[in-house]
């Protein structure tokens, strides 16, 4: 496969890649931060996608929006979307925020704004597109899929367990998703994940178990701390997760299903105190505990000495993540991977189709930073392949470890 790769300020080719890959993953502490783009081999939706198809099928909402200012009169129209130089998209999180602050404001005006109800239903319709494009599969969700359903979140999950040495963490998993391609993938395999929610039927929400890890008590030495379990942080939330009576708790996806697919079926607005939306109007009241204990987690991570995040279908448009990333660049030790597809060399031209915050980190040229590109092959399950796997390791350290013999051979021999 053909791809364009950029460590710092020097190109690299495809066996490049694979050694800083291999190497990467064999340090003290590694991670992946998933963004949208990661589910869409399992089901799930891009922005763009999400955004096309709420504007096609509620043009007059998206009309609204943009008469109220909350987005612009290009972001309602498909085709700006679809040219050669096309939009950057409206950020729908954050677009979520300011409607819902806008709708506190609102409500409190005396006699009320004769529009608040359809501004609530509005609202109720962008949120759905949010929970439709994260259901991935509706099968899965009173019965959890195989291994074979999400073949390439299992392949990532297997391959960065593998790469782990006796004594090293575990590794994290970050995501800006609330689907559950990760959760089903790591159960279809049987590796342990640390969500942050504890208990068994009632799975409450305690900080503390990130600290907190498996190990054999049956193994000897440093094989008792051989890795099996990975941490999951869902940066953005979940569409498993409420809050209740000052409460978070974690449902099982056959519990939580019954409200989803009223909710994608059309039969009952979104209810926000089934699930938990990370948006700034109600982040004391409901997320600013789970949310703010998952965030520092992040930034604790991107601190830590002998450190590398891969990122994989995140698009750099997040900036509330994009600071944390540019400020992780004052540890020394820390190396970000970045799989764009947009990203396809360096030519003004070509950088002109980046985001700026792209642009900014390219231009560090810091050999801590490795942007991968050129289209499709520097999506998700293109990322996934290029990760060495463990029988790989295994070969190559056979391979020394029959040349320390021949060695040690040639040496007694004389």
């Amino acid at each position: 496969m053909s791809i364009v790769c950029l460590r710092g300020d020097t190109a690299l080719n495809e066996q490049d890649l694979l050694a800083h890959l291999a190497a990467m993953l064999r340090l003290e502490n590694i991670a992946v931060l998933l963004g949208a783009g990661a589910s869409v081999v399992a089901g799930g939706m891009t922005m763009m996608r999400l955004w096309k198809d709420f504007i096609l099928h509620h043009h007059e909402t998206a009309l609204r929006f943009a008469n109220e200012n909350f987005i612009a009169k290009e972001d309602t129209v498909i085709a700006n979307f679809e040219s050669a130089n096309p939009r950057e998209l409206p950020n729908i999180e954050g677009l979520l925020d300011k409607l819902e602050m806008s709708q506190i404001d609102w409500s409190r005006r005396k006699p009320a704004s004769r529009n608040l109800k359809i501004f609530k239903t509005d609202i109720g319709l962008l949120l759905k597109y949010v929970v439709k494009a994260a259901i991935l599969d509706q099968n899965a969700w009173e019965k959890a899929p195989a291994f074979d359903r999400l073949p390439y979140h299992v392949k990532l999950l297997q391959r960065l367990v593998g790469a782990r040495q006796p004594g090293q963490a575990s590794p994290w998993i970050f995501t800006t998703n609330y689907d559950l391609a990760v959760e089903w993938a790591a159960e279809s395999v049987g590796i342990h994940t640390h969500t942050g929610f504890v208990g068994i039927h009632n799975r409450t929400f305690s900080p503390q178990s990130f600290d907190l890890g498996y190990r054999n008590i049956n193994a000897k030495g440093e094989a008792r701390f051989g890795c099996n379990d990975v941490y999951l942080a869902k940066l953005h939330g979940s569409l498993t997760w409420e809050s209740a009576d000052g409460e978070y708790r974690e449902l099982a996806a056959s519990e939580a299903w019954p409200n989803l697919s009223d909710i994608v079926n059309g039969k009952k607005a979104v209810d926000e105190s089934l699930m938990v939306f990370p948006r700034a109007a109600k982040y004391l009241q409901t997320v600013g505990f789970l949310s703010g204990e998952l965030f520092r987690r992040f930034s604790d991570f991107l601190a830590r000495p002998q450190s590398c995040i891969i990122l994989t279908g995140y698009s750099f448009g997040d900036e509330h993540i994009n600071r944390l990333l540019r400020s992780a660049l004052l540890n020394p030790t820390l190396q970000i991977v970045a799989f764009l597809p947009e990203f396809s060399g360096t030519e003004a031209e070509q950088l002109k189709k980046l985001k700026p915050e792209v642009r900014r980190l390219i231009a560090l040229k810091s050999p801590r930073l490795t942007f991968v590109g050129n289209g499709e092959n520097a999506y998700f399950n293109n990322m996934v392949e290029f990760l060495p796997d463990p029988m790989l390791y295994d070969l190559k350290e056979q391979e020394f470890r029959d040349k320390i013999k021949i060695l040690s051979g040639d040496i007694n021999a004389k």
